[in-house]
């Protein structure tokens, strides 16, 4: 095994580029960078201008891996693009790190990790806020009981405020047929990964997807979703690309308590007993809670994309483990296919989905997408966004 990992970057815009140059920080030690593709040519000239002069540069993601000029690939490019290049990366014998989401249906996210399977290299997936200390304790505070049994949960994500003259900025933006959907798709795969991997996945979606409701676009930039849990547990999402100030509140309450997570902080009231055991015995009709919220610290650590780049080197290099395996991204995606679904067909969708639920989604975004309208924009590259969750798509 060689003490170096070959690492190529498909896609060299917003996020591709800043891969480019946390490989380059030397951020990643057992990782080097030395080819990247993209179709546009401007970002290949911005790459002859700023990469080193033996980085080869490719006009296409499948030239780059027929190349073998890398043993791993980082595949940056919009999202409706990952299944394709995910697969033909990982049928070539390269290991593949991918942007997230996953894909925009269930049913390419199964092509990606069948061929994961069949080709037995490591597949992984870019949810870098897993690496936020402030996530990864709340984590640990699901996984060791302090809450107790869930109850409820309930975000608040509407931190995403976009413009017109974003969504206007892009030929692909805010369309069916270039990105398969609005912030669901777009800006809160991050969220929603996080909403299973802290408290698992839900049976059941209602949600209404409301399109175009405060810009001018065809897909959905505000959205109310309710899930429901095997165990009777409920969670409310909330997300918006509309509200300005925006709010970013994650409330989780258990049986033996509440957290409260906003502004980088957690907050913790815990009783001393469950209340699903006091309920009954309690013999005052009003009682109170005679709990204080408890700040709880986290080791302040939040590594993000480099975190879960090196921890894919390491993977592949010494076995360690991954940030998110690939086959985790349909969890997130699943979700979200249900709640357009649910919107578009006014009834609750079950999880997980089944084929029938699998096909009607397909058939209906493809329909949506026959009909999606093509801008005449000139497309326009953004920084990194702001909250720090990933690439202003």
């Amino acid at each position: 095994m060689a003490d170096r990992l070959r690492i190529g970057v498909i896609g060299i815009g917003n996020m591709g580029s800043e891969h480019c140059r946390i490989l380059l920080s030397g951020k990643v030690p057992e990782a080097e960078l030395t080819c990247v593709a993209d179709l546009r040519e401007d970002r290949r000239e911005w790459a002859r201008k700023t990469l080193p002069v033996d980085c080869r540069i490719f006009s296409d993601g499948s030239s780059l891996i027929r190349a073998h000029a890398a043993d791993a690939v980082i595949i940056a490019v919009p999202h409706p693009s990952h299944p394709a290049l995910t697969v033909e990366a990982l049928e070539a014998g390269l290991d593949v790190l991918c942007e997230k989401p996953i894909a925009v249906t269930v049913s390419k996210a199964r092509e990606m990790i069948d061929a994961a399977d069949r080709s037995g290299r490591t597949f992984a997936l870019m949810f870098n806020q897993r690496t936020n200390g402030t996530y990864r304790k709340i984590r640990e505070l699901m996984q060791n009981g302090t809450l107790g049994e869930l109850k409820r949960v309930t975000w608040i994500i509407t931190d995403w405020y976009r413009s017109q003259t974003y969504y206007d900025s892009g030929d692909w933006r805010a369309t069916w047929a270039g990105e398969g959907g609005g912030v669901l798709i777009n800006q809160c795969p991050h969220q929603l990964d996080l909403l299973q991997w802290l408290c698992g996945m839900p049976v059941r979606v209602q949600a209404l997807c409301r399109t175009g409701q405060w810009h001018d676009i065809e897909v959905e930039d505000d959205v109310t979703a309710v899930f429901t849990y095997a165990s009777g547990a409920t969670a409310a999402f909330i997300t918006s690309t509309g509200d300005l100030p925006g709010t970013n509140r994650l409330e989780i309450t258990g049986d033996r308590g509440k957290l409260v997570c906003e502004n980088g902080k957690i907050l913790l009231w815990q009783l001393p007993h469950s209340e699903r055991e006091w309920y009954r015995s309690c013999g005052d009709a009003y009682p109170h809670a005679d709990v204080e919220p408890v700040g709880v610290p986290t080791d302040g650590e939040n590594p993000q994309h480099a975190g879960v780049t090196r921890a894919f080197v390491s993977h592949i290099l010494h076995g360690t483990p991954l940030v998110a395996d690939g086959r985790e991204g349909i969890h997130s995606l699943m979700i979200s296919n249900a709640c357009y679904l649910s919107s578009w067909t006014g009834k609750a969708v079950e999880l997980p989905m089944n084929e029938e639920s699998v096909r009607t989604f397909d058939r209906m975004l493809a329909e949506k997408q026959k009909t999606s309208r093509r801008k005449d924009v000139k497309n326009i590259t953004f920084d990194t966004d702001h909250s720090g969750t990933g690439r202003a798509l």
